[in-house]
């Protein structure tokens, strides 16, 4: 691995989080595993914490972009680890690898409105389709807690019965 002179400044680091983008040629599943792996070591975090390293991850990823003269460079992952942990928030410990695999599939098919997001310029846009990614497969989660373990099954069941 060779570690070019942008990833060695504050926004490298952050922004390939202490250079795991560089490990892989898949560095989206690389940097998603690896916010996935932090989550259950931190036992999740609050949302002041996402919040707070997604302004960092916005104001890094558009640094080391410009730094590298390349659009949404791969090696980029602190918007992985933002999105999962917004995919797992609010969750407990047994959601993390179903949110990381929704997550994924999500990051990469990037349905709408994700791929609308994905083409926001500079860090803005690196971070805030796996945001808004994160955001759907929480949503996707819920639906699916409240249908097979919350009893909406059952009420919907009992409404078309009706």
């Amino acid at each position: 691995m060779i570690l070019t002179p942008e990833m060695k400044t504050w926004y490298g680091l952050v922004a390939t989080v202490g250079t795991i983008g560089r490990f892989s040629r898949m560095p989206g599943t690389l940097g998603s595993v690896a916010g996935t792996v932090l989550w259950i070591l931190l036992g999740g975090a609050p949302l002041w914490l996402i919040a707070a390293v997604a302004v960092l991850g916005v104001a890094a990823a558009d640094k080391y972009e410009k730094a590298a003269e390349r659009d949404d460079p791969g090696e980029v992952v602190i918007d992985e680890v933002v999105g999962v942990w917004i995919a797992s928030w609010g969750f407990d410990m047994t959601y993390a690898i179903p949110a990381l695999f929704l997550f994924r599939i999500v990051d990469i098919v990037k349905p709408f409105p994700v791929s609308w997001f994905d083409k926001i310029p500079g860090g803005k846009g690196i971070m805030a389709d796996d945001i808004v990614g994160g955001i759907m497969v929480n949503l996707m989660l819920r639906f699916v807690h409240w249908l097979l373990f919350a009893e909406g099954l059952t009420a919907i069941l009992e409404m078309v019965g009706r």
